[in-house]
């Protein structure tokens, strides 16, 4: 796995995408969440399914995946505004929790 994203603050909810080499869907889909992480701040896993079976059964006919906090939220041709809306769902979610068990 890889991840993404200098300057990504600590708490910062985390965002993986499902991805294999030579996708070129999973390619801009990369570049979109680049793009909406310069504004919203959060992390990116990049996981290659290619080689895990489990990964591959669940994944290859709807690379890319994009996960948001442990939920997928899009896949296939991206919705940003998914992805989007599930970041700051998760940031106010984490912010919220704090709050209350503080």
């Amino acid at each position: 796995m890889m991840r993404g994203g200098p300057n990504v603050p600590e708490g910062s909810p985390h965002v993986t995408i499902y991805e294999r080499k030579g996708c070129h869907l999973c390619d801009v889909a990369l570049l979109q969440l680049r793009a909406l992480q310069q504004t919203l701040p959060f992390h990116i896993d990049r996981v290659n399914i290619e080689g895990d079976d489990d990964l591959e059964r669940r994944y290859m006919l709807e690379i890319p995946v994009i996960d948001v906090a442990g939920a997928v939220v899009t896949q296939g041709q991206i919705n940003l505004n998914a992805v989007r809306d599930a970041v700051i769902n998760a940031r106010l979610g984490r912010t919220l929790g704090q709050e209350l068990s503080e």
